[in-house]
């Protein structure tokens, strides 16, 4: 992703094959134009134009010469071999030309017929010899060094120029610095087509490499000041300085590895292409948390890069070992790669530069920097850092894990340089001092776009791994540790008594109903034996009143036969 939305490229140019240096110029330098490269001594301006050359080669089958006033062929290519380019062997194959040009100032006598036609036939014949497409002059100040009639200089300037332009040649020419202009003769920049400038700063004691286009005519450019490193990979410049904020966003969910976080994720987990800040006091586990969700992205077949600042990558694999984690397979695999330097080593672009370059050659799905807290330098430009690394990773859909130290343990955003709102996840890991022991827990602080708990766990290390335990939360507020386990104890004494008493309060009520049971069985059968009685006193009642009616009427019968 470069710092400027593409156009339409109207104007043929030329690839340098320069990482990030073609994002930055839309396509590389213009074709059949000179460029000028100028610096100060130490910039890099001649292996720019050794790699334009062994690019423009090797990879578009473009042949260059190379003309140069101050080194010979074969210290040119002794320099250059420490970017692993073999000029002798393109050379040898036709595709390369070394001419070096001596020029004696004490040789030079200045006329009024001076001019540069013994350079253009000698020029001429190189580039026809090999058929060549490019050309490099290096340095241009060697050339007109023994001149000080300022007119034939420029008219000569002028003509160098003019007759690379009418052979097509795409040329790049050095120049050194000079004081108050971008060229000693303060004449070069304004007759080429596209001027680069390099600096070499040092601040600090740290030195980093930046590049600006000046000017590039005819085309649309990245204005703005870029690092780039030279280093064995060659060279390659970092293209973002600022990002839109355009890039797609993914609903797949990745889990960390550990079970109790993901349990504290509505998802399962983060979202692929998050940001997520791990932060807490020295101690408290937060390598050992991005070590886990390293673990579970190489479980799934996923490349991690890990930038570490203060452990060397075998270190972080044996400590790792120490919680069952196994990372030494994952580096032997090659899903792993780790990237260890002391955060002093570089300036802050240098850096990013580097980041950047790495994560391009090896494509990893997560990115872990630990801690970024380690980087120093001014505010204002920690801050741009840290924004145009997030901007990055999230340009190319990288989950990202930052860790950072906290020395106050607190919760408040002050003194992070906006880090934590730049952040999609936080996580906060805090120690905790009680009862004689110190113990850790952890807080989903904030997870964009999902639901999350926002209960505190004690989070215990072991050889067995990493445990999320639900911490006692009651009247005397959080406990972890031993008086979490304590408190535990005294609950399950207490559940135990308030058990007993009950089964006791049942045995009481069981024998009470038994025994009222029992006394309504007796009433019972009190009641039925009143009824049988009554019943039968009722039945001898009825058969004597039958009895005394009968008589009643034979008495009557008897009186009335009688009369």
């Amino acid at each position: 992703m470069t710092s400027e939305p593409s156009i339409p490229k109207s104007l043929a140019k030329a690839p340098t094959g320069i990482s990030g240096f073609d994002d930055v110029t839309f396509g590389g330098l213009p074709v059949g134009r000179p460029s000028l490269i100028c610096g100060s001594a130490g910039c890099g301006k001649t292996l720019f134009a050794a790699t334009f050359l062994v690019n423009g080669a090797i990879q578009y089958g473009e042949p260059g010469v190379f003309m140069s006033f101050e080194e010979r062929a074969e210290d040119l290519a002794a320099n250059v071999a420490s970017l692993g380019y073999d000029l002798d062997g393109l050379v040898a194959d036709g595709k390369l030309a070394i001419d070096h040009v001596r020029v004696e100032r004490s040789e030079i006598e200045e006329t009024g017929e001076y001019d540069l036609e013994g350079l253009f036939i000698r020029l001429g014949y190189a580039v026809d010899t090999i058929g060549a497409k490019r050309v490099v002059l290096d340095t241009i100040e060697t050339l007109f060094s023994g001149l000080t009639d300022a007119s034939i200089l420029r008219a000569e300037l002028r003509r160098l120029f003019g007759w690379l332009k009418d052979r097509g040649l795409t040329t790049v020419i050095t120049g050194e610095r000079g004081d108050g202009a971008l060229t000693r003769q303060g004449l070069e920049e304004y007759v080429s087509d596209c001027v680069i400038l390099l600096d070499n700063r040092v601040e600090d004691q740290v030195t980093t490499r930046r590049l600006r286009v000046v000017k590039y005519r005819g085309s649309a450019h990245g204005t703005n000041e870029y690092p780039f490193l030279i280093d064995e990979d060659g060279i390659s410049v970092l293209p973002v300085t600022s990002a839109d904020l355009d890039y797609d966003v993914s609903n797949d969910v990745v889990a960390t590895g550990i079970e109790g976080l993901d349990a504290m994720l509505g998802p399962g987990g983060f979202f692929r292409g998050s940001s997520v800040l791990i932060s807490g006091v020295a101690g408290t586990g937060k390598t050992t948390v991005s070590s886990y969700i390293v673990d579970a992205t190489c479980a799934r077949g996923e490349r991690v890069m890990s930038f570490v600042f203060e452990e060397s990558g075998a270190q972080i694999c044996r400590n790792a070992s120490s919680v069952g984690l196994d990372l030494k397979h994952h580096v032997e695999s090659g899903l792993l790669r780790f990237e260890a330097a002391r955060p002093t080593l570089y300036g802050l672009e240098t850096h990013l530069a580097r980041m950047h370059r790495d994560i391009e050659q090896f494509r990893p799905s997560l990115v872990v920097i630990d801690p970024i807290s380690a980087l120093h330098g001014p505010a204002t430009e920690l801050q741009s850092t840290i924004l145009r690394m997030v901007d990055m990773l999230k340009g190319r859909g990288i989950t990202a894990v930052f860790t950072s130290l906290r020395t106050d343990g607190g919760f408040d955003e002050r003194g992070d340089l906006g880090l934590s709102s730049l952040m999609d996840a936080w996580i906060k890991l805090l120690g905790v001092e009680a009862n004689g022991e110190r113990t850790r827990t952890l807080y989903v602080i904030k997870a964009r776009g999902m639901s999350h708990s926002n209960q505190v766990r004690e989070f215990q290390m072991s050889a067995a791994g990493v445990k999320l335990v639900e911490a006692y939360v009651g009247p005397a507020g959080v406990l972890t540790g031993t008086a979490r386990v304590v408190q535990e104890a005294q609950e399950q004494a207490e559940f135990l008594r308030r058990g007993q008493e009950s089964e006791r309060r049942k045995r009481d009520v069981i024998r009470r109903r038994q025994a009222i049971e029992l006394q309504i069985a007796e009433l019972r059968a009190s009641l039925e034996v009143a009824e049988e009685e009554e019943a039968i006193l009722l039945s001898e009642d009825e058969i004597r009143e039958t009895l005394l009616a009968t008589e009643r009427r034979a008495i009557t019968q008897r009186r009335s036969a009688a009369e």
